[in-house]
């Protein structure tokens, strides 16, 4: 607002001067105007000056935003392309000294360089970490702030992880990535993203981010542990029901949020499998198995928000990258919301090489599409400022980011309800029904790998137990990358889970035997003669996690910047495994990691291997209920697991040519010199405690045109003693096509549940959408020709065969 107090008080002293007639005549013709305005009625008086249109919750959205922007300096225009991540030094190193800087960069006051922020990243788990009153009440008065203290009053928007729930204190932390697709469980992912976003938006948080649509094609990366699945048919299924579940139809309901996907186009696949590394994924590739989660996400559902990848794609640096950030996403895909930049993610324009500063950094990414700025990099501030000033930046592309955050604002309902109440919070936080539904989620994802004999279930009055491994006593690594800086509720470790479960009379011996990732075996001793006074052993093993603001944790082997090498386990914990299983005594190995695990000694060696993943607050439980027995095991494997890591890529969807080697094309060998071409485990398997077996399978009608749709129909029957619930697969290859295929491509799944000797019919329904490939013109269409469909329980454990002949239509006269 222009200040005009010294325009009219000149210097500041005021001289007395005898008004004129002229101006008595004026002021009294002012004066009857006004009385006669006061007689109009109500409806015809104009209207009071704070009512602004955009203020005006009966007009358009559309309005709205012209008229806030028609308002708005160039510095409040650049202020709202700024919602940093509360963890930067920028914003201070103390909680204390961030707690107020957040406040002062809310009113705008905080810096000259730009107007009053759009709002923040992360705050919550940063700096609140004394519970939900805390929180509401922060919040509450940043908001505030913003409406009392800032000329245009608009309200905050806030950001936060939401990888495997809300992260931040006292939220429910729910199992992540591999553990979540493992359940192949669609309505079960729905409800967490729902339960996640009720948690957020009811202390006042708007976003949840990190909701990682990236297929997980080389978990050497460790940022690939929050990655829900190697396939995009899958990866589309999760996606779908992590935009319903989180963000919903209607996103200024109190418990939606908006669902931010990361990241766009993919960062998976990088160059030797380190983080940031560059994607070499061919166009083909890329529209063929990265695109789909996307577009069931964002065309289909209407995901609105996005967050640009770190690689650089076909050379050019994501951020920089015209073609993906507009061109595909938001005129091919439809999206219609925010694409915020990568934590420091215009330096990577600088790092590739592309331009030698920030502020050129900027201005080829807001050209390209990025509207926010989540860190605290100059790209968005004063240096933008400058652009626009210099004719660098036309203000229209200023305008047009600026536009989308503000829509978005708008249709949150944030400029009629920017407070939340403390009461509803707390009810709604942590809730018993949240707590069950991380448990169901656990149990879900639980993959039973192996069970020779078979050892488990164990009975819970076995006489006693050794419980040994580094990960058994330690519940900070059931969470994984991406879980709160501090967890307030109690948690419980493996070793809890298992004394929860056993008979008071069990004896439970537990020996720690080594840490994750050194070479100390001074612990062995100790391991070995637990082992030997035990019944049968639990040795629990796998990854320590990297956890923000975790103390006296040692350093993490997973997660975002800690890639590998290697998929063996890690310091010498299968020496521990080694050692326990030549005791004789029973052993049961329990996994607990981010990314798949190459034990090729231990699928040979070891009885009864349980893979929980990350599985998160309720894992202990989860854990302890399928070792005794309480819950049949039912997950299945949402990514192939290799014998190695010279294997990658793995993925169970390969093309054709890899046959030859897999199936033996030289009589001399079956894959590499040193081991097979087969993985450890493939993608969709999982072991039972009961047995299904598959039969009748028809498919109707097996002839149709190309774009007919056509039912596949098997019945499943539980042969076992137990009720046992199966994932139902169903895959497809054509034969002889104008472009190489995948040698299978799942198409459809589901879960079904049976009781012993039970038998259902399981019925899939397909068409077009499931039968299309990418041709040579990188069209989509279907191909008219031979399909085999193939259905059972993994993608290599196949139960029944058919065909479906597709044909083209009949050309018409005027078409001949």
């Amino acid at each position: 607002m222009k200040d005009i107090s010294k325009e009219r008080l000149g210097t500041g002293k005021c001289r007395r001067r005898t008004p004129s007639i002229a101006v008595i005549f004026g002021k009294l013709l002012a004066v009857l105007f006004i009385a006669s305005l006061l007689m109009l009625p109500v409806s015809l008086q104009p209207q009071a000056s704070d009512t602004a249109i955009y203020l005006d919750p009966k007009q358009p959205i559309e309005v709205r935003v012209d008229d806030l922007m028609s308002r708005m300096t160039l510095k409040e225009k650049v202020g709202q392309l700024n919602l940093p991540c509360v963890y930067v030094d920028q914003l201070g190193k103390s909680i204390p000294e961030k707690m107020e800087a957040c406040k002062r960069f809310a009113a705008g006051t905080y810096t000259d360089e730009i107007g009053p922020g759009s709002g923040f990243f992360t705050l919550a788990d940063t700096i609140l970490h004394e519970g939900t009153e805390q929180q509401v009440e922060y919040f509450n008065a940043l908001q505030k702030i913003a409406l009392t203290q800032t000329r245009l009053k608009i309200p905050l928007l806030e950001d936060e992880e939401g990888t495997h729930g809300a992260m931040f204190p006292g939220a429910t932390v729910f199992p992540e990535g591999l553990a979540l697709g493992s359940t192949f469980d669609m309505p079960l992912v729905q409800s967490v993203y729902a339960a996640s976003a009720q948690e957020a938006r009811t202390v006042g948080i708007h976003v949840l981010s990190t909701l990682v649509l990236e297929l997980d094609r080389d978990p050497r990366m460790g940022r690939n542990e929050e990655a829900y699945t190697e396939d995009p048919y899958l990866g589309s299924r999760i996606a779908e029901a992590i935009v319903l579940g989180a963000q919903g139809s209607n996103i200024d309901a109190p418990d939606r949020v908006v669902a931010l996907m990361t990241d766009f186009p993919t960062q998976s696949e990088p160059f030797a499998g380190l983080e940031r590394g560059a994607v070499g994924l061919s166009e083909r590739s890329l529209r063929r198995d990265v695109l789909p989660p996307w577009v069931s996400a964002i065309t289909k559902h209407g995901a609105l928000g996005v967050m640009a990848g770190y690689p650089d794609i076909e050379d050019i640096p994501t951020h920089a990258s015209e073609k993906w950030l507009n061109d595909v996403l938001r005129q091919e895909l439809g999206f219609k919301g925010i694409v915020t930049s990568e934590g420091d993610g215009f330096a990577t324009l600088i790092y590739e090489g592309i331009v030698p500063t920030q502020k050129e950094a900027g201005a080829l990414a807001l050209r390209a599409g990025v509207d926010l700025n989540i860190t605290y990099e100059p790209a968005y501030m004063g240096p933008l400022i400058e652009s626009v000033h210099e004719g660098r930046i036309p203000m229209a592309l200023v305008d047009r980011a600026v536009r989308r955050v503000l829509e978005l604002k708008f249709r949150l309902g944030l400029f009629e309800h920017p407070y939340v109440d403390l009461d509803h919070a707390k009810q709604e936080m942590h809730s018993s029904a949240h707590q069950k539904l991380a448990l169901d989620a656990a149990r879900e994802g639980v993959v039973l790998l192996r069970n020779e004999g078979p050892l488990l279930p164990l009975k819970k009055d076995v006489k006693s137990i050794a419980v040994i491994g580094p990960n058994a006593d330690n519940a900070d690594n059931l969470f994984g990358d991406y879980s709160p800086m501090v967890v307030p509720q109690h948690v419980a470790t493996i070793l809890d889970g298992i004394k929860a479960k056993v008979s008071p009379a069990t004896h439970m011996l537990y020996a720690k035997g080594c840490n994750v990732d050194d070479q100390d075996k001074s612990g062995f001793q100790r391991a070995v003669q637990a082992a030997k006074g035990a019944d049968v052993a639990i040795v629990v093993v796998g990854e320590q996690s990297r956890r923000e603001g975790a103390e006296g944790q040692p350093p993490p082997t997973d997660g975002e910047g800690y890639d590998v090498a290697n998929f063996d386990l890690t310091g010498v914990q299968e020496d521990l495994v080694k050692a326990i299983q030549a005791t004789g005594t029973p052993t049961v190995v329990v996994l607990i990691n981010g990314r798949p695990l190459s034990t090729r000694w231990e699928a040979q060696h070891i009885p009864a291997i349980v893979e929980a993943w990350e599985p998160g607050e309720q894992g202990a439980a989860a854990v302890a209920d399928v070792i005794f027995g309480d819950y049949n095991p039912s997950g299945r494997l949402a990514i192939t697991i290799p014998r190695g890591v010279g294997q990658l890529p793995a993925y169970y969807n390969y093309p054709p040519s890899k046959t030859y080697w897999v199936k033996g094309g030289w009589t001399h060998t079956e894959g590499y010199v040193d081991m097979p071409g087969t993985p450890l485990y493939p993608f969709g398997y999982g072991l039972s405690y009961t047995q299904f077996q598959y039969g009748n399978l028809h498919i109707q009608p097996a002839e149709i045109y190309n774009q007919g749709n056509f039912q596949v129909t098997v019945d499943v029957e539980n042969i076992g003693k137990r009720p046992g619930v199966d994932t139902v697969q169903l895959y497809s290859h054509q034969r002889f096509t104008p472009v190489a295929t995948p040698v299978k491509q799942l198409r459809g799944f589901e879960r079904i549940a049976l009781a012993p000797g039970e038998k259902k019919t399981v019925k899939f329904t397909l068409g077009p959408e499931d039968l299309q490939l990418l041709n040579r013109d990188m069209h989509w269409v279907v191909v008219p020709g031979t399909f085999d469909i193939l259905v059972g329980r993994s993608s290599e454990d196949i139960s029944v065969k058919g065909t479906l002949e597709v044909k083209a239509p009949a050309l018409s006269m005027s078409e001949e």
